[in-house]
């Protein structure tokens, strides 16, 4: 029995060694945090997707329909997954838009696109810990594959989903990209952590489309973002007018967050800017030629709106 036991504990320390090593080397890519948690079926998620789903409140963003198993359980995704890495990389910038008048871009846009930045850091944190403790097999997750990244990133701690549906920090707000690592290693398991959204209502209030349609559901067809990035068609017209100058995205949920006083700007040089961007004019933008939107957006999430998408979003506004 002994021996059994003695065991389990190299086992235990094994895992506590592992998981310090792996947040160490986060830390060390400049993620703003690291947790993990157990790769499980997301039972509470299961009927509160079905439910949002149904209500079809994810309007045209018909891929969110695909693959429902696999958004709810991570071994459908790499074979016998045990943990869940979540990470969150923050975009806070230490500038905005000059202008107050000005159209304007989510912040999370402003510099290259997320997507790359992530993905890179993401191969180099698996590789390392291919290097460091052996053969582990895993994937990288950015926002693009059937994964419910806030739901992990709340199962590890490192936040609560706040009434705007973005998961929300007491340190950092909610500038932040959230990413995974889904691995075949047992590690030690973060805990969640309580809400403090409290009786606060900001976002709820200030939402130019009224798309927060109760406390923590958000109406994904009725979100500025919606309409400015993922609708190809014609907005609809019954929201002329209520677009508050927003062309690509929307920030006012978390801009009136009282929790985003204390985002602190990103260090992450490929999210600065093009030194043009936080300049402009309303009428620099509605005279933008297709070569200054390349030019502006070359490595950009914005060039996922393609030229005419903006000019129409600009038009609308």
């Amino acid at each position: 029995m002994g021996n059994l036991n003695s065991g389990k504990i190299i086992l235990s320390a094994k895992r506590a060694e592992y998981t310090k090593l792996i947040k160490e080397e986060a830390k060390r890519l400049g993620f703003l945090s690291c947790g993990v948690s157990k790769a499980d079926f997301l039972e509470e998620e299961a009927p509160r997707l079905e439910k949002w789903l149904n209500k079809n409140m994810h309007g045209e963003m018909r891929y969110m329909e695909n693959h429902f198993d696999k958004r709810l359980d991570p071994r459908l995704l790499v074979d016998d997954a045990k943990s869940v890495v979540s990470l969150l990389l923050n975009y806070y910038p230490s500038e905005t838009q000059k202008d107050p008048d000005t159209f304007k871009i989510s912040k999370y846009a402003y510099g290259t696109d997320y997507h790359f930045v992530i993905k890179d850091k993401l191969k180099a944190l698996l590789h390392f810990i291919q290097e460091e403790i052996g053969e582990v097999n895993g994937r990288a997750f950015v926002d693009s594959a059937p994964v419910l990244d806030k739901a992990w990133a709340v199962k590890s701690g490192l936040g609560w989903i706040g009434k705007h549906s973005n998961v929300l920090s007491k340190q950092v707000g909610s500038f932040f990209f959230i990413a995974e690592l889904i691995i075949d290693l047992d590690l030690e398991y973060d805990t969640p952590v309580t809400d403090h959204c409290g009786s606060c209502t900001a976002c709820i209030d200030a939402c130019p489309t009224e798309a927060i349609t109760e406390p923590y559901v958000v109406d994904g067809s009725k979100c500025i973002s919606y309409f400015t990035i993922e609708l190809k068609e014609q907005i609809p017209n019954e929201y002329k007018g209520k677009f508050d100058d927003w062309i690509f995205g929307c920030d006012v949920c978390q801009d009136v967050c009282p929790w985003n006083r204390f985002s602190k700007a990103h260090s992450e040089p490929l999210f600065n800017p093009h030194p043009d961007l936080l300049s402009m004019t309303k009428k620099d933008w509605e005279e933008i030629t297709e070569d200054v939107f390349r030019e502006l957006f070359r490595k950009s999430a914005v060039k996922r709106t393609k030229f005419s998408g903006l000019k129409r979003n600009i038009t609308f506004s």
